[in-house]
C-alpha cells in the first residue's frame, strides 16, 4: 500500500484549488453578499438556495441540511470518493505531482479504483478519437457528413469510432498498463469464455462525460444495418456510468445553462450535437433513459429554481405518438420542478438534427423559440383523446385534463388553465370546469388521508443538540462572537481574555476552548487559513460541524465590521456571562438562611462584589453595555 499523502501537498491542493472554482463545476453560484456565494444545495433537495460557500476561507456549508467542510470534503461526498481520491482528483486537475510518507510516487496500480476508470475511459476516448481518421472509420465519417457535421464538429464532441475488431481497444488499454478487471468494470469490454471482448464494435461513439469533463461512459450506434444488435447501445450500469444521473452534453453546456437560466433537453446525442451548431448552446440529452427526477435536480441546482433566479426547461420530442407519450412521461416526472417547464414539438415531426439538415440553423432556433408550456400540452393532448362533438365527450376530456391542472399550485395559474380548459373543450361553462378542478384537488387531498404537509424544520449541525435553542438571544449573542473570532480574528481583541465559564452551553465552550488550544486569535497569523487549521484541529464531527458553520454563516450586523464594533459584540457577551452568574449567585443567595448560613452568606456576597468589579471592567474595556 502506498503511504499517506504528504501534509505540506495536501495543503497545496487545498490552496491551488479554489473551492468557488471546484463547487461551480457542479451547481450555480450566487452573490450572496459580505463575500459569500450562495446556490441549491447537492446533497439534498430544496428550491430555495441555503448553500453557502465562502472562498475567503475556502469553506462551504447548507444550512438546510448541515453538512458542510473544505474543497476535499465537498468532492468527497459529491463524488462518493474516500480522502486519498478526493486529494488526488484535486491535485491532478491542478497539476500537482502528489508525494507520499513511505516515499516515491504512487504506483498506477495503487491509485484509487474510480480515478483508475476515469483514466481508462480518457485512453479509450482519445483512442476512439483517432479511429474516426483512419481507413476503416469511412462509413462512420459518411454518418456524419450526411448530417451536417464536419470534422472540427466531432472533435469539439469528441465523437470517436470502435473498429470491428473483438479486441482492439482491449489490446490497446491493455498497452496502456490496464488490467482485463479494470476494462471489464468500466464497461468497455465484457467477459467472454476465452477472455474479454471489446463492448462496442464497428460503431460511432460518443464520449459521456460528467458535469465536470470527465468521460465515464459511450454511447453508440450501429453503423452495419445487417448487425444483429441495437442500434443504439450506451455503457452498462458501472460504478462510473449512471444513466439516471449523466446527461450527454453538459459539460458542454452547464455555463451557457446557467446564464441563459435555460436548458433544453433533446433525445439524441446528434440533436445535442445539432442545437449546439445552430446556436442552442444549452442542449443536453439523457443516456439510454427518460428525463426523471435526478436529472431534474442537477438543472435544478444550474439554474437555481424559479422562486428566486428564474429559469426554464424545454424539451423537444419527436411529432409522432412516441414523442406525444415522452412528453407526457416528462410532465409526470418534472412536476414540481422548481424552473417553468416548456416542450417544442415541431409540426412534421423533425428531430433537431434532421431539422437543422433540411431548413439550417434558423429552423432549430427557432423551433426552441416556439416553445408551449408542457402543462398546456399536457392538456391538450388528454383532451385531443376525446369527441368534443359531444356532451358526453366535452365532459370526458374535462374530467381527463381537470386532474393535470389540480397539480398546479399557484392558484391564480391554475384557475386561468381551467378557463382555457374550458375554451378549448368548447364547453362554455367556466365554474362547472372549476368545480370539477376542485373536485380533482379534494380527491387527491382525500386519497392522501386528509394529510397535510408539515412546515418545514430547519436541520440543525449535529453539534447542535436539543437544548442548543438558536432563538435564544444570548445564545445568538455568543455565536456572534465566536463567528467574529473565526472569521476575522484580527478584529476579535479581547477574545482571548474571555474565560471558560463566559459561554453558556457546552457546544459554545467546546469551540472557546478549541480556539484557545490552536493558541487563541493571536495566533491566526493567516486570517485565510485559520478556519480550516480549526477545522482539522477539531476533535470530533460535530465540533468540526459547529466550525465549519460558523465559519460561513453571515454576521447580523449593518454596514462594515470594524475592531470598535467587535469588540462591543465581545464585551456584550462577556457582561452577560456576569450577569447570568450574578443571578445565579442571588438565586443560592435567597435561598439561605442569613444566620445559619452565615458563613456561605459571606462567601456569597463576596462573589458578587468580585463579579460587580469585573463587570465595570469588561464595561470600561469594550466601551459596551449591559
Amino acid at each position: 500500500m502506498a503511504g499517506r499523502i504528504r501534509d505540506e501537498d495536501v495543503a497545496l491542493v487545498r490552496e491551488r484549488s479554489p473551492i468557488a472554482d471546484v463547487v461551480g463545476e457542479y451547481l450555480q453560484l450566487r452573490n450572496a453578499g459580505g463575500g459569500s456565494l450562495k446556490g441549491l444545495c447537492p446533497f439534498h433537495d430544496e428550491k430555495s438556495p441555503s448553500f453557502n460557500v465562502t472562498p475567503s476561507r475556502n469553506l462551504w456549508y447548507c444550512f438546510g441540511c448541515g453538512e458542510g467542510g473544505d474543497v476535499i470534503a465537498f468532492v468527497q461526498q459529491m463524488e462518493h470518493l474516500s480522502f486519498v481520491e478526493a486529494v488526488e482528483n484535486l491535485a491532478r486537475g491542478a497539476g500537482i505531482q502528489l508525494r507520499y510518507e513511505q516515499g516515491g510516487y504512487v504506483p498506477r496500480n495503487e491509485q484509487g479504483q474510480r480515478q483508475r476508470l476515469i483514466e481508462a475511459h480518457k485512453a479509450a476516448a482519445e483512442f476512439y478519437a483517432e479511429q474516426l481518421l483512419s481507413p476503416q472509420a469511412q462509413e462512420a465519417r459518411r454518418f456524419l457528413t450526411e448530417r451536417g457535421f464536419m470534422r472540427a464538429d466531432a472533435e469539439h464532441f469528441g465523437v470517436g469510432y470502435a473498429p470491428p475488431g473483438w479486441e482492439s481497444l482491449t489490446t490497446h488499454l491493455r498497452g496502456k498498463g490496464f488490467t482485463d478487471k479494470e476494462i471489464i468494470l468500466g464497461g468497455l469490454a465484457s467477459q467472454g469464455r476465452r477472455g474479454p471482448y471489446d463492448k462496442f464494435r464497428n460503431r460511432l461513439l460518443w464520449p459521456v462525460r460528467e458535469v465536470t469533463g470527465e468521460v465515464v461512459g459511450f454511447g453508440a450506434r450501429k453503423l452495419d444495418p445487417d448487425d444483429d444488435g441495437p442500434k443504439y447501445l450506451n455503457t452498462q450500469e458501472t460504478p462510473l456510468f449512471k444513466k439516471s444521473t449523466l446527461l450527454y452534453g453538459i459539460d458542454l453546456a452547464k455555463r451557457e445553462i446557467a446564464k441563459q437560466r435555460q436548458a433544453v433537453v433533446v433525445e439524441g446525442y446528434t440533436d445535442v450535437m445539432a442545437c449546439h451548431l445552430a446556436g442552442v448552446t444549452t442542449a443536453i440529452a439523457t443516456c439510454g433513459t427518460s428525463f426523471g427526477e435526478e436529472h431534474a435536480k442537477i438543472l435544478r441546482r444550474m439554474l437555481l429554481g424559479r422562486s428566486e433566479f428564474g429559469g426554464e426547461v424545454i424539451f423537444t420530442f419527436d411529432g409522432d405518438a412516441a414523442g406525444q407519450k415522452a412528453a407526457l412521461r416528462a410532465f409526470e416526472e418534472t412536476h414540481g420542478f422548481s424552473s417553468d417547464s416548456f416542450v417544442a414539438v415541431q409540426a412534421d415531426g423533425l428531430d433537431p438534427c434532421d431539422l437543422r439538415i433540411q431548413q439550417g440553423d434558423a429552423a432549430v432556433r427557432d423551433l426552441v423559440a416556439a416553445r408551449k408550456p408542457l402543462v398546456e400540452f399536457v392538456i391538450r393532448s388528454r383532451i385531443i383523446e376525446h369527441n368534443l362533438d359531444t356532451n358526453e365527450g366535452r365532459l370526458a376530456a374535462i374530467d381527463a385534463a381537470a386532474p393535470v391542472i389540480a397539480t398546479i399550485r399557484d392558484s391564480g395559474l391554475r384557475r386561468e388553465y381551467a378557463k382555457d380548459l374550458d375554451k378549448w373543450t368548447g364547453f362554455m361553462d367556466e365554474q362547472q370546469v372549476l368545480r370539477r378542478v376542485s373536485q380533482h384537488m379534494s380527491d387527491k387531498r382525500a386519497s392522501r388521508g386528509q394529510r397535510q404537509a408539515p412546515e418545514p424544520v430547519r436541520p440543525v449541525a449535529p453539534a447542535e443538540a436539543a437544548v442548543y435553542n438558536l432563538r435564544d438571544p444570548s445564545l445568538q449573542r455568543e455565536r456572534q462572537a465566536l463567528k467574529i473570532a473565526i472569521q476575522f480574528p484580527g478584529l476579535a481583541a479581547g477574545f482571548d481574555q474571555l474565560d471558560d465559564d463566559t459561554f453558556g452551553v457546552p457546544q459554545h465552550r467546546a469551540v472557546h476552548q478549541l480556539i484557545r488550544t490552536q493558541g487563541g486569535v493571536e495566533a491566526a497569523a493567516d486570517p485565510g487559513q485559520w478556519a480550516g487549521r480549526l477545522r482539522e484541529a477539531a476533535p470530533n464531527e460535530a465540533q468540526q460541524g459547529l466550525v465549519t458553520q460558523l465559519a460561513v454563516e453571515p454576521l447580523e450586523v449593518d454596514g462594515e465590521l470594524d475592531e470598535h464594533f467587535a469588540g462591543l459584540i465581545i464585551g456584550t457577551v462577556r457582561i452577560h456571562s456576569i450577569n447570568r452568574q450574578e443571578s445565579n449567585l442571588k438565586a443560592r443567595l435567597g435561598r439561605l438562611d442569613a444566620i445559619a448560613d452565615a458563613e456561605e452568606c459571606t462567601a456569597i456576597l463576596t462573589q458578587l462584589g468580585a463579579l460587580g468589579q469585573r463587570k465595570r471592567a469588561a464595561r470600561d474595556r469594550f466601551s459596551g453595555g449591559a
